[in-house]
């Protein structure tokens, strides 16, 4: 049995890829109505993240910020209270690595293995089985757990010990951010100058500037419709502001994220959290 705790707009599409396999799931979600589609199709659900452990020999979850994990981790009804000896816990949450190792830690108490497997990609990705997953944690748990992975995602990269994958995450989403802003100020510019939007984002997206991410984002760029995100605003802003904070504890600075991030946050204010984070175009433009 497999257990899913998480059933959000990446963690539902995933679970969907499990239960498509004809993988046996037990779920848990704190909005009970999130899992109905999978209850649905024959997953069971569970009261409580402990219930989920106590039936699962994997689980997996998928959950929002280190807050939320810990809520879920910790506690009489947490997930580490239900978890049997050997069983394995793979948290695909973009969380910090303090908190993944601290999370490891509190699992090798319990005799259970933890590992850290964020993911690269959105919506789209999570529905296909594209994901990439980024992996910290014992390597030998991992080849226990990578046929499931391969059901999610198109790659697994291994990072190395505890924390390492969601290291990894938070340098990958600190240039995701970076780069749908040097984009939008690209194309915005380029309007201001008498360009076609259209055929301005076409060369660029034929030159070597580019990232291939930005090309999924070419109906929104021109539509200027970002109501319906792939990755939140409110999103990508925690990614920053995480990373932001473990640059902090590290005596590292970030003076281009720090900016960028502080945009993200002016549209947080304009209340646009839930929008796609490409609606940072709409403020950058003249």
């Amino acid at each position: 049995m497999i257990g899913f705790i998480g059933i959000g707009i990446m963690g539902s599409r995933m679970a969907a890829r499990l239960q498509n396999a004809g993988k046996a799931l037990v779920v848990y979600n704190r909005t009970k109505a999130k899992a109905d589609a999978l209850v649905a199709h024959g997953a069971k659900w569970a009261n409580t993240p402990r219930e989920v452990g106590a039936q699962a020999d994997v689980v997996f979850s998928m959950l929002a910020n280190p807050q939320a994990v810990e809520a879920v981790a910790f506690g009489n009804d947490g997930l580490l209270n239900g978890l049997k000896p050997g069983s394995i816990w793979v948290d695909s949450s973009t969380i910090n690595p303090a908190t993944s190792v601290k999370l490891a830690q509190a699992a090798a108490e319990k005799g259970v293995h933890f590992l850290d497997a964020p993911v690269a990609g959105s919506t789209g990705p999570a529905e296909k089985g594209e994901l990439v997953f980024f992996v910290g944690g014992e390597e030998k748990e991992l080849e226990k757990v990578r046929p499931l992975l391969d059901i999610m995602g198109k790659a697994v990269q291994y990072k190395g010990k505890s924390g390492s994958g969601t290291a990894m995450k938070l340098v990958n989403n600190l240039m995701l951010g970076q780069a749908i802003a040097a984009f939008s100020e690209a194309v915005a510019f380029g309007e201001s100058l008498g360009l076609d939007k259209k055929g301005l984002i076409e060369s660029l997206f034929t030159g070597p500037t580019c990232a291939p991410v930005l090309q999924f984002k070419e109906p929104k760029f021109l539509k200027e419709d970002f109501d319906q995100a792939d990755f939140k605003v409110s999103s990508i802003y925690k990614d920053m502001e995480l990373a932001s904070e473990e640059a902090y504890a590290h005596n590292f600075a970030l003076p281009l994220s720090n900016f960028v991030k502080a945009l993200y946050g002016l549209i947080k204010q304009q209340g646009k959290g839930e929008y796609d984070f490409a609606a940072i175009y709409s403020l950058l433009k003249k």
